[in-house]
């Protein structure tokens, strides 16, 4: 059973109805959405990060097939996204900053919290590496060279998971982009696929999630530089929006949806997604246990 967190445990009367339905999508059964689901399609905010490398496109036009339920996908920065969810502007919310779908589901406005998948974050940059930071295992490490250097470097600036991400590295390197801002340090203000352009426009560093990496198509001479530190590990997770909180959220048919990302169907769709021949996602949901 799906519960809200922040309200005294008390079983909804869809409960029982979709801990079935989780069990079944679990199992790999076909199920299909309730009938009276709302018009036949769900609102789902999401990342740029996601729909820039591809997964939506791949992925969704199965559930649709199963279920008869289109997604209709917004694609922002994490922080636009989780706002969206919280006006109750989406029925489903698929983000990568955990402390922040924690606190979302903690103050009411969504149900249980999920995992879904996991990929990295990369740093790349112009592949004559002016800043040395080729093969250097710290991200920390290698934008307190950039920022000691000035050296151009490119952020989201948009309050995204991956600039939030960024910020926390740059917390642990000692440095101060802010002290660089309008220099050396040059802030999009827009999404994954966007930042990327700009810097390589630009020849500038930036961080960025490995998906959009993969799928972009304007590296010419940049490179992968830094990767592998854990420091870069980037989870995203699933939370269907509060019916409670928001009476008009489309509950049963996001329930389905959420089952079957996280079910055997979803998590198989997410692990055969290839670009370029390469895994951009490794699916790493729990089964629903129910309670």
């Amino acid at each position: 059973m799906v519960r809200r967190l922040s309200v005294p445990v008390v079983a909804p009367v869809w409960a029982p109805v979709w801990a079935l339905v989780w069990a079944l999508v679990w199992a790999g059964a076909p199920v299909q959405a309730p009938a009276h689901a709302q018009d036949r399609f769900i609102t789902l905010a999401s990342t740029t990060s996601t729909d820039n490398s591809g997964l939506f496109a791949e992925i969704l036009p199965r559930f649709q097939a199963q279920s008869g339920i289109a997604v209709r996908v917004v694609a922002v920065g994490t922080g636009q996204a989780i706002r969206l969810a919280e006006r109750g502007d989406a029925d489903v919310l698929l983000v990568h900053h955990k402390p922040s779908e924690e606190k979302f589901v903690a103050d009411g406005f969504g149900l249980e919290r999920h995992d879904v998948m996991y990929n990295d974050f990369v740093v790349v940059g112009p592949a004559a590496d002016p800043a040395g930071i080729k093969g250097m295992v710290r991200a920390r490490e290698a934008f307190a060279k950039i920022a000691r250097g000035r050296h151009l470097f490119v952020s989201r600036g948009d309050n995204s998971g991956t600039h939030r991400a960024e910020q926390s590295i740059w917390r642990a390197s000692g440095s101060d982009p802010a002290a660089g801002r309008g220099k050396w340090f040059r802030e999009a203000g827009a999404g994954m696929g966007a930042a990327l352009n700009t810097a390589s426009g630009m020849n500038a560093y930036i961080l960025t999630d490995r998906g959009t990496w993969t799928s972009f198509s304007n590296k010419g001479s940049f490179a992968v530089l830094v990767e592998g530190d854990p420091a870069l590990f980037n989870q995203y997770g699933v939370i269907v929006v509060s019916p409670e909180r928001h009476p008009h959220v489309k509950a049963d048919a996001a329930n389905l949806f959420v089952a079957w990302l996280t079910g055997a169907a979803g998590q198989a769709a997410i692990a055969a997604f290839r670009k370029r021949g390469r895994q951009l996602f490794t699916p790493n949901a729990k089964p629903s246990t129910g309670n």
